[in-house]
């Protein structure tokens, strides 16, 4: 795998710190600027807003751009958001420095995602993706309880500050790893990108991963009391327990990675699946302490399993303009992400029990099932028998000669 890989690894890195970091300083921020803790937590929200609005348009219209020019931009915005954040004066500057550091998120994997499948050969561009995504994994397991600990400890205007270095180090990586590339001399403009988005299979594919990754935020997001309310563990250690899930997750990262590159679908059913079968068996893996470590590992490991399955899926379904697609399929990724806690806090709100959200979860996956079979049955009807299992190989652009080195 290219060196350039790692340089992406890294600027995932930042992006995932900076994107779960806020969630475990809520209490310091709220108190620090004298607001609520619900208010404190729209400045979750802003972020998550910038990257559903950042991804689809910053991608459409940097598309005649460089894509090494582009991702370092696009570094360079994260960095300024998080600079801002550490020195915003009040609660309302802080949302809107918020909701700049979410802008770049999408763009960012979506660009780099096309990057890293380009640097390989067919076989393995699965696999480049998860690589590249290891730095997202890894971030919850160091980047978030490192930056927590800062935060708690030195201030959390100090952790925006160290997650902007990091930035910064993404960018001097990216300068120096990712190769110089040319203009997009097939770009269509922000018209052409658009008109990429309208087919049905894509919509499809975004589908799936609204549903699929849904079904894992709507059991995530209420873990803490699962943990504590249903297994017995002591809120002190529920920071150890999350970075297990991000061990998990890593795990299935690099397994679905590998696992695409032989068979993409098959992997992407196989992931769903076990997504239905883990969430669905919380209730009883919550009854002791043992038994829900190992279910939070497994919920990782099922869910980021499908993570490069989905995004080689969706970029291959628009090929014509994979950045765009590829970014759309990020922005999916956070509306599943406010839309899994929703239902899972409907669940709770209807007194269905502490671990309801994970069986709201199980129903999600099921449904994101069902839009992959949908998917499948509307691909055989388009794709001759003969292209079906490597539909990504042939569709996304290389450029072998800008990348080989």
């Amino acid at each position: 795998m290219p060196l350039a890989l790692l340089a992406l690894a890294v600027g995932a890195f930042g992006i995932g710190t900076t994107e779960f970091v806020m969630m475990g300083l809520l209490p310091e921020v709220a108190d620090d600027l004298h607001i609520s803790i619900p208010s404190a937590g729209h400045l979750v929200s802003a972020y998550a807003l910038g990257v559903v609005i950042g991804a689809p348009l910053l991608a459409a219209v940097t598309a005649r751009m460089s894509r090494r020019t582009v991702l370092i931009s696009l570094m360079g915005l994260f960095v300024a958001g998080n600079a801002l954040s550490a020195l915003a004066p009040d609660n309302g500057w802080l949302l809107a420095a918020r909701f700049l550091s979410g802008l770049p998120h999408g763009a960012f994997f979506g660009v780099g995602a096309v990057v890293a499948t380009n640097m390989v050969a067919p076989e393995r561009k699965a696999r480049s993706v998860s690589l590249m995504f290891l730095g997202l994994t890894v971030a919850n397991v160091a980047g978030v309880p490192v930056a927590t600990l800062m935060g708690q400890n030195l201030g959390w205007r100090a952790t925006f500050l160290g997650v902007s270095a990091i930035g910064l180090a993404a960018i001097a990586a990216l300068a120096f790893l990712i190769p110089h590339d040319h203009e997009h001399t097939t770009a269509q403009g922000l018209r052409g990108e658009l008109a990429a988005l309208r087919s049905l299979p894509v919509w499809l594919s975004l589908g799936t991963t609204v549903a699929g990754f849904g079904a894992l935020f709507s059991a995530y997001s209420y873990i803490t009391p699962m943990l504590t309310d249903a297994a017995g563990y002591a809120g002190a250690s529920v920071t150890l327990l999350l970075a297990l899930f991000g061990v998990g997750a890593t795990a299935g990262n690099l397994l679905g990675g590998r696992l695409a590159d032989h068979s993409l679908r098959g992997t992407l059913f196989g992931g769903l699946a076990s997504l239905v079968v883990v969430l669905a068996l919380f209730p009883l893996l919550m009854r002791t302490e043992l038994t829900a470590a190992v279910a939070v590992i497994l919920l990782g490991m099922a869910a980021f399993a499908t993570g490069s399955p989905l995004q080689l899926m969706v970029m291959e379904k628009a090929a014509s303009a994979p950045s765009l697609a590829s970014s759309a399929n990020q922005a999916a990724f956070n509306l599943a992400n406010a839309g899994g806690a929703w239902i899972g806090g409907l669940a709770l709100a209807a007194g269905f029990g502490v671990t309801s959200p994970a069986l709201a979860g199980a129903a999600l996956a099921v449904l994101g099932l069902a839009v992959a079979a949908l998917a499948y049955t509307v691909d055989r009807r388009r794709v001759p028998a003969a292209g079906r299992e490597r539909i990504v190989a042939s569709h996304v652009p290389q450029e072998a000669e800008a990348v080989h080195h």
